[in-house]
Formats: C-alpha cells, sequence, structure tokens
C-alpha cells in the first residue's frame, strides 16, 4: 500500500524518558518526507508547547494537538472543538469548591490558579510557561480548549476521580503518560466528542487523503481511535496490550526509535 500521510504520537512514541528525539527517528521522519509523504504530529500536548518540535522536525503542515481537539498548522487553523462556556464556569466552581488544582488552555497560552509541582513539568519538560490568573477574572469571550488535571499521589486521584465523576456526562476525559514522569498521570479534560480519530478523519478529508492511505503510529489509551482507523495502525512496543490489540503492527519501544523502525520497515 502507499501510504499518503504519517501520524505520529509525541510522548511514548516519538519521545521518551529523555525528552528528546533520537537521531534514528528523525532522519526516518525526513526520509518519509523526502519521499512525498505528509508528516503529521497528533499529541495531547498544547499546540503551543509543540513549535520547536516541529521546528525541529521542519515540520509545515498540519498537526493534531490537545488530543484532537484543534487541529492547526503554521497559520491557520483548520479544526476545533473547544469546551463550551458554561461548562468551563461550572468547572471552576466545582474546583475552587473542592480545592483541586485545574489548567486551562487557550490556542496560545496556559492558565492556572497557582502554581506547584505540575507547573513546574511543564515549564522544564513541556516548555509552557504559565499564566497564573484568577479564573473568574477571565474575560468572557475567552475559548478554552482544554482542561487539565495532573495526579500523582493518593490525594490528587481522589480528587481528580470526585471532578470526573461530576461532569462524566458532559465532559470527555482522557489520560495520557510521559515516560519521562512513571506514576504521573495527565487527564486531559475535553469537549464530549473530541478524540484523535475524529480529528484524523478531518484532517484526512481535507487533504484529500483516504483513511486507507495513513500510517499511524502511538503508544497510549488515546490514540485508540487514531489507530483504529488508520489503514495501517503502528503500536509502540512500550504500548499497553489495549493498544496493541488494535494495531495491524507492533514495533520496537521508545528507547529503541520505533517510530524509525516502522517507517524503514512499512513506509519507505
Amino acid at each position: 500500500m502507499n501510504y499518503r500521510l504519517l501520524v505520529v504520537d509525541i510522548d511514548g512514541t516519538l519521545m521518551g524518558s529523555q525528552g528528546g528525539i533520537s537521531d534514528e527517528d528523525r532522519e526516518a521522519l525526513a526520509a518519509a518526507k523526502r519521499a512525498g509523504v505528509k508528516v503529521c504530529l497528533s499529541t495531547g500536548r498544547a499546540s503551543q508547547g509543540c513549535r520547536w518540535i516541529v521546528d525541529e522536525l521542519a515540520l509545515d503542515g498540519y498537526h493534531i494537538f490537545f488530543d484532537g481537539a484543534l487541529i492547526s498548522g503554521p497559520d491557520e487553523e483548520l479544526y476545533v472543538e473547544p469546551l463550551r462556556r458554561g461548562i468551563v464556569k461550572e468547572m471552576v466552581e466545582f474546583v475552587r469548591k473542592n480545592d483541586i488544582y485545574l489548567e486551562l488552555y487557550s490556542a496560545k497560552d496556559y492558565f492556572v490558579e497557582w502554581e506547584n509541582w505540575a507547573t513546574e513539568i511543564h515549564r522544564s519538560y513541556f516548555k509552557l510557561e504559565p499564566m497564573v490568573v484568577d479564573f473568574a477574572k477571565l474575560r468572557g469571550g475567552q475559548r478554552f480548549i482544554k482542561g487539565g488535571l495532573i495526579t500523582r499521589d493518593a490525594e490528587e486521584v481522589a480528587k481528580a476521580k470526585s471532578f470526573r465523576n461530576r461532569f462524566d456526562r458532559s465532559l470527555r476525559f482522557s489520560v495520557a503518560r510521559s515516560p519521562a514522569y512513571p506514576g504521573v498521570e495527565f487527564i486531559n479534560v475535553l469537549a464530549p466528542d473530541v478524540s484523535k480519530g475524529k480529528a484524523l478523519t478531518a484532517l484526512a478529508s481535507h487533504l484529500r487523503v483516504s483513511l486507507s492511505e495513513v500510517m499511524a503510529i502511538g503508544d497510549g489509551t488515546n490514540d485508540i481511535s487514531l489507530l483504529s482507523i488508520a489503514g495501517l495502525a503502528v503500536a509502540m512496543g512500550n504500548a499497553p496490550d489495549e493498544v496493541k490489540a488494535v494495531a495491524h503492527r507492533v514495533t520496537d519501544d521508545v528507547g529503541r526509535s520505533g517510530v524509525a523502525a516502522a517507517i524503514n520497515k512499512f513506509l519507505l
């Protein structure tokens, strides 16, 4: 099969515990581009925290951010599914009442009401600088694309569970993990219909690429919707069994440049 679009997750797929991209993966992605394949990143990360990755890999097309809530390129948004303003108001009221740390993301900024260990992870690893604000004073017209909860101990897990129980019917939650922070869960808080798979469908349609011509590589449960519709779905060797179960092929783990191995074996 002649694959025309390559979609690659970041954390646990392209980037491992050291937070960098291997020379092998970088060269394989460049080779795919030289072969005429469009390369798209698909991540739960915020778009503003991925610019350096996009620049380092010289990727000038569209990419999927915020776990599928936004597709954007260098100069335009192709697709966006933000949180409803009313539900954001309810979220803020709930976290304030229950002393829960919450992050809010627009397309350009990342907001918190106080700093803690989680904001330091964002600053040092994801290269995101928080804006510390009073959520109640944010402009009414502000568009938020994603909320975020982060947990690493039993108390934080319990608080996140209470939040999820409260908003289970009105929001979608997806859990992402990074090899750099074992034991930490990054919980994406999204509009109900958001998924990487839905975003891929929109992107492929815009590019006039059939889903059968898409090769996707991922490692997390939030990649399942993506892998489930791609013409060739490749799970990383470090992916859990439930992700491998929906994939057509399994490559090496992230520490052994599994992206490069998959590209060289199945695409080039």
